[in-house]
Parts: structure tokens; sequence; C-alpha cells
């Protein structure tokens, strides 16, 4: 009593291909997941558990090993917990097997069998797409985003019964539809064609958009330095495509893309506290999330008060503006982030 389904885990702003192996044995009743699990995988087990009994289901009493390949490669987050829970049910014979063939299936499940939305839904996506795969499942508020990439189904669901349905060919799972959204950037009400005056400060930030070059203004407290600064991204070319998939990509695997959204088209700008460490600033962890440089990717960072940041964080600051990227190395993976922006100070005389 064997099955197999795809899944993906990412590392970075990327996601490879993991196949998710799940066997019934004869023995004790336990339930044991290998492959270098991490925290929430491990946990998983506890969801799944629940959500199959309130989806009508029930776990079978044998010794279930699930295996994710490949084994040597940490395997993070709880998008693991659909992909598992439909293996057990295929194993066990409870859901015909066939229906899920070149699909890759994520998704992280609520103890009454809901699915809630995962991060990194557009990379998996393109990866799915890279592996020859013919779509992926996953929940229903990550569709829009993964929708984005062609050539692929992305099929959303709002529970496990509804998953289950589909590979009964009781029901079908709808296709997802690309929309566009903002990522979190300046407020909707500022335009930069609302400042009046400032016609010196106002010619560099536009020399400053359209060579896409770094600005320091010097002023005194309440001269407008952080209002122009909040309405540079305003005046900046429209973002292409392949700028809009990579921010995306980045906002959705740092979990700031709201419920349902689609591809980012609006710039982003990033304004972090002078109290920011360099890992906040750069990224890092022991799992590498994108720091302010990467966040603030295709847009604006700007940085008010500079001579009240860290010398040390300032530092840092040197190769993301020199190379366009950032990397981060750990003892387990070296992680590399996009980073190319524009760098935006504000000083006091």
């Amino acid at each position: 009593m064997l099955a197999h389904l795809r899944s993906a885990a990412i590392i970075g702003i990327d996601a490879y291909p993991v196949e998710v192996e799940v066997h019934l044995a004869n023995g004790l009743p336990s339930f044991a997941t290998v492959g270098l699990p991490q925290g929430a995988v491990k946990e998983g087990r506890e969801r799944v558990t629940a959500a199959l009994a309130s989806a009508g289901f029930s776990l079978p009493l044998k010794r279930i090993t699930c295996n994710l390949a490949p084994a040597d490669r940490p395997k993070t987050g709880s998008a693991f917990d659909l992909p598992i829970a439909l293996g057990i049910l295929l194993a066990s014979g409870q859901l015909p097997e066939g229906r899920l063939d070149g699909y890759i299936v994520l998704g992280e499940l609520g103890l009454e069998g809901d699915l809630r939305p995962v991060r990194g839904a557009l990379s998996v996506a393109l990866c799915a797409r890279a592996s020859g795969c013919r779509g992926v499942v996953l929940p229903a508020a990550n569709a829009a985003e993964a929708a984005v990439v062609q050539g692929i189904e992305a099929r959303g669901a709002a529970s496990l019964a509804e998953v289950c349905a589909f590979v009964k060919n009781a029901g079908e799972l709808r296709c997802g539809h690309a929309g566009g959204d903002c990522v979190p950037a300046v407020d909707d009400q500022a335009d930069f064609a609302d400042v009046r005056s400032q016609a010196a400060a106002k010619r560099a930030l536009e020399i400053s958009a359209a060579g896409g070059h770094n600005v320091l203004m010097t002023g005194p407290p309440g001269t407008g330095k952080t209002m122009l600064a909040r309405r540079l991204p305003t005046i900046l070319p429209a973002m292409t495509l392949e700028e809009a998939l990579e921010t995306t990509r980045i906002y959705s695997v740092a979990g700031l893309r709201p419920p349902g959204a689609g591809v980012c088209m609006t710039r982003p700008f990033r304004a972090p506290h002078h109290t920011v460490s360099d890992a906040g600033l750069i990224g890092g962890g022991s799992w590498p999330r994108p720091g302010e440089v990467s966040l603030s990717h295709g847009g604006v960072l700007f940085l008010d008060e500079l001579p009240e940041f860290r010398r040390n964080v300032l530092e840092v600051l040197r190769q993301p503006l020199e190379d366009g990227f950032v990397t981060v190395s750990r003892a387990a993976m070296n992680v590399t982030f996009p980073s190319r922006f524009i760098l935006a100070a504000a000083m006091n005389p």
C-alpha cells in the first residue's frame, strides 16, 4: 500500500519539486514523517489527523510512513498537509488513483478540513511549468496568484472535501484567473503631482526616477523630505511583466500577499525604522527570508534620518547597491535574493 504525489518546497524565492511518498504497513499504529521535515511539517500530522476525521474519512490503524524526497534537503512550512492527507487516502484505498497525475499539490489544512493559503504559490506554479506538470492544486486563496503563470492549470479548493470530490470525479475545481493588485506601498492618495513649489527637489527626484539614481535629501525638519520620497514611486516607469513576477514572488515568499491577490503591478516603497538590524535589512534567519532591500526590489528603499542608522547596517548596503542581489549564507544553504532598487535617504543638516 504505497501512494505517490507531487508537491514542492521553497528555498529563497525559488521552488523545487518534492515527491511525497506514503506507505502503510502492518504493526502498531503510528504516524512518522521523514525527509528532513522541520517545524510546521512535523506538526502537520496532527492537522492531517483532525482534518481527515472532519471530512468524514478514517485514519488507517496501521504504521504510516510519509517520505518527502529528496530526503537530504530540509522541508519547511505547512504546505505539505494536503499532499500527505491525500497520500494517506490513496494508499488506504479510500480514494482512486490517477486523477492527480501531473499535478503539484500543496496546501495547509485546518482542523475542520478547510484549506488555508500558503507562501510561495507563484514560485510553485513556475516550478510546475518547468517540470512539465499539468497544473497545481492549491488553496483557493492562492489560485489567482498561481494563475499568472501561463501554460498550466491553477485549480483552487476551499477544503479537503472539495479536493477529494475532484479526485473521485464527483466534482470539479475551478481554475483561478490572474488579477492585478498593489503590494504594500505608498498611500493611494500620494501623488507626485500634488507637490507645490520645491522646484529643485522635484527636479532632482525626476532625474533619479529617469535614470535609476540614488538620492540624498538634506534639509531642516518639516521641509518635505519624507513627503517627497513617498511620492517618488508614483513617477517611476510602469513595471514590466518580468519585474512584476519577480516582485510578486518575493512578497509571496515573505507572506505579505493579501488573500486572493494576483500579480503585483505597483512598485514597492519600503521605509524601515532606523533601529532595523542588518539581518532585517538584507534578509536572513535560520531559514532565510527576504529583507527590506529585497522587499523594495523594483521600487524605492527610503532611509529616513540616515545618520541614526547603525554603521554596520549601512555597510551591508554596499553589495546590494553594486550587484543588484544579496546572497545569504547559512550552514545548510545559500540563498540569493534580488535587490535592485532606488535608495532614497533623508537627513538633517
